[in-house]
Order: structure tokens, then C-alpha cells, then sequence
């Protein structure tokens, strides 16, 4: 959906990739659609959907990308590749933004030296918020890095990940190849390593609101266990091939 009422110095384009995600989708356009200002753009990247998920964003006026291969990464990238704006923003379907995200990622990227950035993700559910989990993960995105890669931290590396709402400058996007279309597993991370050697990368102080999901099924100490874990064996180098056999897809 392209919008051209509302001028900003950047351009935002806000690409979902999905797949099979007809249960919370409508409720992620509408949020998406009430931007204040809005976004310059947002369009669907489908991973060959078999439920309504591509009915539901043609029937909000969202264009859809059929997508010709498979995994996140490769949406996400074909996402890329048709978009026209100087920011990227991957959402994904489960997650809801603050009505400002535009005006705070044109913020956050006019400091020249940053080159992208995310926020903190709150794992919200229909009963509970999952408070302590998302403390957690809050504070992943800054003791991964400096734990795993800590020459890396002092040029600002943040490690993000995809239910943080990833965001960065379409030319360093570029610069940097994207994601890595051949993993299954953790590519905002791989990203994150990539940009940074661009800019620094900025942890917003705003919150968005991520599924919980994966807590639902697998329980409290089961989800954080394999969050911890695949956090660690990603951290010293373990492929990301073998990590996957650990994060099965949950819808």
C-alpha cells in the first residue's frame, strides 16, 4: 500500500513475510494501517500460504509477493528487492507496533552512524504478558554480543532478533548482500553482524508486541530452554542447519 500524503526525510517500507499466518494477520494490517505518520509502503512477501493469509492482505488492500523459494530469509530479501523506500522495516505477522514506528525509526536513523536498529519485543498472549521472558530477551539483545562478540559490541553491536521489528537503511541493506538466504535459523542475527560493520545498530526504547505462541506449546521452561541454548551454540559457532532441528515452526 503506497502512501504519498505524508512527507518524512525517509521513506519507510514495511515488508511482513508470512506464511500461513492467517490467524493474526488482519489484526497486524490494522495496526500497520493506522501509522501516524504512515508508512511509504506495506506489502505482504507470501512463503505459498495454504490457508487465507493472501486473502486476508489482498482484501485489506496489501499487495502480496508470491515468493519463489522457501524460508524467511528469501521473502524477506524478495521483500527487499521490491521495495521503494530508503528504509527497510521487516514486521512480522504475529507483532504489533506503536502507532509512531515511522516517526521513531526516522528518528533513530538520523544519526548518521547508525545504520539500523529494532525494538523491545513484550511476548504478550490472550491470558498473560510473559514478563519474564521478555526481560530475557531484552537482555540478549545487549550481553550476546558482548559475551560472543565483544569487538563488535564496542562499534555497537546489538544482537536483534526477527520479533524485535528489524529496521535499516536500504543501502546498507544492499551493501551488505541482505540475509543470508541459505540459513533457517537466526538471519536477523547474521544481519546484525553484517551491518554493523556499516554503522552501529540501535535498540529503540519503545516496545512492540510479539506472540507467545511458541510458550503456549512448548511451556515456560521448555521455550526458555531452547532459546538459551540455540542463544549459546549460535554464539560459538554452531551451524545454523543443525540449530533448526530445534525450532520447529509454530503456528
Amino acid at each position: 500500500m503506497l502512501r504519498t500524503d505524508f512527507a518524512l526525510p525517509m521513506r519507510v517500507s514495511v515488508i511482513i513475510p508470512t506464511l500461513n499466518e492467517a490467524a493474526c494477520l488482519n489484526r497486524t494490517l490494522r495496526c500497520l494501517q493506522r501509522l501516524d505518520p504512515p508508512a511509504w509502503e506495506i506489502f505482504v512477501a507470501d512463503g505459498g500460504s495454504q490457508d487465507e493469509t493472501i486473502a486476508i492482505a489482498e482484501a485489506a488492500g496489501i499487495p502480496v509477493i508470491r515468493c519463489s523459494g522457501t524460508g524467511r530469509s528469501v521473502q524477506m530479501n524478495q521483500g527487499a528487492r521490491a521495495a521503494a523506500g530508503d528504509v527497510l522495516c521487516f514486521v512480522h505477522a504475529d507483532t504489533l507496533v506503536p502507532e509512531d514506528l515511522v516517526l521513531l525509526i526516522d528518528q533513530t536513523l538520523s544519526q548518521p552512524d547508525v545504520v539500523g536498529g529494532g525494538f523491545i519485543s513484550l511476548m504478550t498472549g490472550k491470558t498473560q504478558t510473559r514478563w519474564l521472558t521478555s526481560f530475557h530477551n531484552y537482555l540478549k539483545t545487549y550481553y550476546a554480543p558482548l559475551l560472543f562478540r565483544p569487538h563488535l559490541f564496542v562499534r555497537g553491536l546489538r544482537l536483534l532478533f526477527g520479533d524485535q521489528v528489524m529496521f535499516c537503511r536500504r543501502s546498507t541493506f544492499e551493501s551488505c548482500g541482505g540475509f543470508n538466504a541459505a540459513l533457517p535459523i537466526m538471519e536477523e542475527a547474521d544481519l546484525c553482524l553484517k551491518l554493523v560493520r556499516h554503522g552501529k545498530i540501535r535498540l529503540v526504547d519503545r516496545v512492540v508486541f510479539s506472540s507467545d505462541r511458541r510458550m503456549v506449546k512448548w511451556g515456560f521452561l521448555k521455550a526458555n530452554w531452547i532459546y538459551l541454548y540455540i542463544g549459546f551454540l549460535w554464539g560459538i559457532g554452531v551451524s545454523a542447519d543443525y540449530l533448526q532441528r530445534f525450532y520447529e515452526d509454530v503456528r
